[in-house]
């Protein structure tokens, strides 16, 4: 066990890099349980909990500022008003190119998780801001944005990226805005090219709004295209803010309400910690 303040704890631990602290829980009746998101952004699988997580994560694994994600690497705990010790696990954290990072619940409504995961939120969003992090409960996307979103990733892995210099023919194709298939077709065999041109979409290389059904006769075009042509534009969501933690492989890392306690055991660090918070102004273990 390292003991260490809960600043300095969040400064000095990649929380991207760290294994889930514990399990997600399999609902019987569900017809999607818990899986393994892999990530072009890391070339890793991030553990996935839900259907509403995996498409925050598609929406983070596209986002370019995004340069680390991992699932349920820290568990929050700390003392309440009435000195009841509660704990909370956000479900993912991103990093971002500016060293920031965001921990974060995707609910499937609203209202998910009750009362708890509402006061546990206002906990952890007030411990993440202490030390430059950010805590969101980030909204459901719209269904046909996840639907394009699924199909895009299929094309995401580099095995997509195609033979040497199709790529570039494919993005020279879309220099003005057309119709996907015209511009696949400009290139050549559509069995061929339509593969690098998803690639190129879901990586943000060609943007196509996102907002409306996918089809061959849907708008696409390169980002180069200069401002002001009436070209579509790339209407992926955006997610953002933070939290206060818990983290491990296999262990704990501690947020207590307002600068609390966090314990973590990592790679480097034993086996299997736990999480004791107290009040403010508390330590990290």
């Amino acid at each position: 066990m390292v003991q260490q303040r809960w600043a300095d704890a969040a400064v000095a631990v990649a929380f991207e890099e760290l294994d889930p602290v514990s399990a997600f829980p399999v609902v019987p009746g569900r017809r999607w349980g818990p899986g393994l998101w892999w990530s072009a952004t890391t070339g890793r699988h991030v553990a996935s909990g839900s259907n509403a997580m995996r498409a925050q994560l598609m929406v983070l694994d596209r986002d370019p500022m995004v340069v680390g994600l991992a699932g349920r690497p820290v568990r929050a705990l700390w003392r309440d008003g009435r000195g009841r010790v509660r704990s909370w696990v956000p479900q993912l954290f991103a990093r971002y190119k500016d060293g920031t990072g965001m921990l974060a619940d995707c609910p499937s409504h609203t209202e998910a998780g009750g009362e708890r995961a509402l006061e546990a939120a206002e906990t952890v969003a007030e411990a993440c801001a202490q030390v430059g992090l950010v805590y969101r409960r980030l909204e459901p996307l719209e269904k046909t944005l996840v639907a394009n979103l699924k199909w895009l990733a299929g094309y995401r892995h580099p095995r997509n990226q195609g033979r040497p210099g199709l790529a570039a023919d494919v993005l020279e194709a879309f220099a003005r805005p057309r119709p996907l298939i015209d511009g696949v077709e400009a290139v050549g065999d559509p069995i061929e090219v339509l593969p690098v041109a998803f690639h190129a979409l879901w990586h943000g290389q060609l943007t196509v709004a996102l907002d409306v059904p996918l089809h061959e006769r849907v708008l696409v075009h390169s980002p180069m295209v200069p401002a002001g042509t009436g070209g579509p534009v790339d209407q992926r969501a955006a997610a953002v803010q933070g939290c206060d933690v818990v983290r491990g492989r296999g262990g704990h890392e501690v947020g207590g309400g307002a600068g609390g306690q966090a314990v973590s055991g990592g790679t480097n660090q034993c086996e299997g910690g736990a999480a004791g918070g107290s009040g403010r102004g508390g330590e990290a273990v």
